[in-house]
C-alpha cells in the first residue's frame, strides 16, 4: 500500500514539473490565446500540487508518522 502511494506521489510530482515547464515555455509565446493558456496551466499546476500533498499525507498516515487518534 505504501509503495503504491509513493509511486502515486512521484507521478504527481512529475506531472507538476511537466506542467510547470510547459507554463514557462508558454510565457515565451505571444499569441491571442497565451493568457488563457497560462491560466489553465496555472490551475492544472495547483491541482497537481494538491494531489501531491494529499499523497504525502496518505504516505504519512500509512507509515504511522501521522496519527489522528490517541
Amino acid at each position: 500500500m505504501q509503495q503504491l502511494l509513493t509511486i502515486g506521489f512521484y507521478v504527481a510530482l512529475a506531472a507538476v514539473a511537466v506542467v510547470l515547464i510547459i507554463g514557462i515555455a508558454n510565457l515565451a509565446r505571444r499569441d491571442g490565446n497565451q493568457v488563457s493558456r497560462s491560466n489553465k496551466l496555472m490551475r492544472m499546476r495547483v491541482i497537481f500540487q494538491a494531489i501531491a500533498i494529499a499523497f504525502l499525507v496518505l504516505i504519512g498516515i500509512a507509515s504511522g508518522a501521522i496519527n489522528f487518534g490517541s
